[in-house]
C-alpha cells in the first residue's frame, strides 16, 4: 500500500488528484469544528449512556455531533437515503429500470438520491434542534429564558437550515472527491471522520496507563497489537471470494468462431459489505433512544428496566442479538442483491455453463446453494470483528475490578468499534486500488501514445 501511494505521488496527474482531496478532507474537517448560530454548548453534547442513536452518530460524524458544528449531520443522511434508495430498486419496477438503463439511468438514481439526502438531512436537523432545546443548549434571553415568538422561530429556522445546508455541502464535497479526487468520495469523507477519533482513543489508553496498575500495562499493548491483527483479518476477509468455473461453447458467428474459452465467477465471501453491522447497531440502538426519553423513576424496579438494560452495549443479551441481526442482514441483503435464475439465465443466453451443472433450474439451485454458504461465512466473519469489542469490555469488566468499592475505575473498554474498524479498511483498499487501476491506466496510455 505504501509503495502504491509512494508511485502514485511520483505522477504529476495523480498528485493533483491526491492533493485536491486532501484539500477537501481539510475543508470538512475545519467545517466539523465551526460550531452553528444559536447554541451555547460548553464541552461535548451529552449523548446518553449506553447504545443509543445519539452515540451512533457521534461515532459516524467524528465527534461533530457531539459539539453541534456545521457538519453535525455529516454525511449520515447520504448514506440513509442510498440504502433506501438500493432497498426501493427491489419493491419499485420504475427505479429498478433505472438501474438497468445504463449510466442515464444511474444519473437519474443520483438525482433522487441527494433530494432525498437533503429530505433526510432536514428531518435530522429538525430532531436535532428539538433534542437541544430539550436539553438547554440554545441559546437564551438576558433572563435566561427561552427565546419566544418572531426571536425563537428565527432562531430554529437559522437552526435546521445550517445543519441542512451543511449536510448538502458535505454529499457536494464528497461528489467533487469522487470527480475530481482519488476513491469514492462519500466514503472517504466517511473514513476522515472516523479517524479524526483516533487521538480520543489514543489519550484513552494513555489515561489506563496513567492509573499505573500493573494490568493496565500488559492490557494496553495487547489492545494495540490486537489492533493490527483485526485490521490483518479484515484486508483477508475484505479480499476472500468463490470463484466458480465458467465454460463457453463455440459458436461461429459469421467467419469467426467465438467462444470455448474457460472463465470464472468470482463471489465475495462478504458480498454484503459493512451494511448489516450498520442495519443491526441502528435497530438495538433504538431502545436506548426510546428510555433516554422517559423518566427514570417511571420504569425502575419494573419489566422495562429489565428490558433496557439487555440493550445496553455492556451486556451478553446485547451481544447475543447483535450476533444474531448480523447473520440475519447479511442475508437480508444478499437475497435482494442476487437473483440466481437470472444470473444462471445470463449465463445460458451466453452459451456459458457451471461445469457439471446443467443449464437452468439446476445451474440457478446450485448458485443458490454457494451463496447461501458464502453469506453464512461472511455473516460469521462479520460478527468476529463487531463483537470482538463488546466481549472484550465484558471479560475485563468481569476480570478487572475497580480500585475503589463502587467506582468506576475498573474494566477496560475500547472505543472504537468494529464497524468502524471495517469502513476504515474497506475504504483505504478501494481507495489504493483506484490508485493502482489510475496509475495502469497511465501506462498504457503512454504506450498507446
Amino acid at each position: 500500500m505504501i509503495k502504491t501511494i509512494v508511485n502514485a505521488w511520483k505522477i504529476p496527474e495523480i498528485r493533483k488528484k491526491i492533493l485536491f482531496t486532501a484539500f477537501i478532507i481539510l475543508v470538512f474537517r475545519i467545517g466539523s469544528v465551526i460550531p452553528v448560530p444559536f447554541l451555547n454548548i460548553v464541552g461535548e453534547i451529552s449523548v446518553g449512556k449506553g447504545n443509543t442513536i445519539l452515540t451512533y452518530l457521534s461515532l459516524m460524524t467524528g465527534s461533530a455531533f457531539t459539539y453541534g458544528t456545521i457538519f453535525a449531520m455529516s454525511i449520515t443522511p447520504y448514506i440513509n437515503a442510498s440504502i433506501i434508495m438500493q432497498l426501493l430498486a427491489v419493491a419499485i419496477p420504475a427505479l429498478e429500470r433505472l438501474q438497468k438503463e445504463g449510466e442515464e439511468g444511474r444519473k437519474k438514481i443520483a438525482s433522487i438520491t441527494r433530494f432525498v439526502t437533503v429530505a433526510l438531512g432536514l428531518l435530522q436537523s429538525l430532531a436535532y434542534f428539538f433534542y437541544l432545546r430539550a436539553n438547554n443548549y440554545l441559546m437564551t434571553d438576558a433572563n435566561g429564558q427561552l427565546f419566544t415568538g418572531f426571536d425563537g422561530v428565527f432562531q430554529a429556522l437559522v437552526i435546521i437550515l445550517v445543519l441542512t445546508a451543511g449536510t448538502a455541502v458535505i454529499m457536494w464535497l464528497g461528489e467533487q472527491i469522487t470527480i475530481s479526487g482519488i476513491g469514492n468520495g462519500i466514503s472517504i469523507i466517511l473514513f476522515a471522520g472516523i479517524v479524526s477519533r483516533f487521538p480520543t482513543l489514543i489519550k484513552q489508553l494513555f489515561q489506563y496507563l496513567d492509573t499505573g496498575r500493573l494490568v493496565y500495562r500488559i492490557l494496553v499493548p495487547v489492545v494495540c497489537v490486537i489492533f493490527l491483527l483485526m485490521i490483518a483479518y479484515i484486508v483477508f476477509m475484505d479480499n476472500s471470494e468463490r470463484r466458480l468455473p465458467i465454460t463457453y461453447a463455440k459458436r461461429v458467428v459469421g467467419r469467426k468462431q467465438m467462444g470455448g474459452q474457460s472463465t470464472h465467477m468470482p463471489i465475495k465471501v462478504n458480498m454484503s459489505g459493512v451494511l448489516p453491522v450498520i442495519f443491526a447497531s441502528s435497530i438495538l440502538s433504538l431502545p436506548g433512544t426510546v428510555q433516554m426519553f422517559i423518566s427514570e423513576s417511571k420504569y425502575e424496579g419494573t419489566f422495562w428496566e429489565k428490558f433496557f438494560n439487555a440493550f445496553q452495549g455492556d451486556s451478553w443479551w446485547y451481544a447475543l442479538m447483535y450476533f444474531l441481526l448480523i447473520i440475519f442482514f447479511a442475508y437480508f441483503y444478499s437475497t435482494i442483491q442476487y437473483n440466481p435464475i437470472e444470473m444462471a439465465n445470463n449465463l445460458r443466453k451466453n452459451n456459458g455453463a457451471i461445469p457439471g451443472i446443467r443449464p437452468g433450474r439446476p445451474t440457478s439451485d446450485y448458485i443458490l446453494r454457494v451463496l447461501s454458504r458464502l453469506t453464512l461465512i461472511g455473516a460469521l466473519m462479520l460478527s468476529v470483528i463487531a463483537l470482538f469489542p463488546i466481549i472484550y469490555s465484558l471479560i475485563c469488566e468481569a476480570a478487572i475490578p475497580p480500585l475503589t468499592e463502587g467506582g468506576d475505575d475498573g474494566g477496560m473498554t475500547i472505543s472504537l468499534g468494529g464497524t468502524s474498524l471495517i469502513i476504515m479498511c474497506g475504504v483505504a483498499l478501494e481507495t489504493v486500488r483506484q490508485l493502482e487501476s489510475q496509475m495502469m491506466m497511465r501506462h498504457y496510455k503512454g504506450f498507446l501514445d
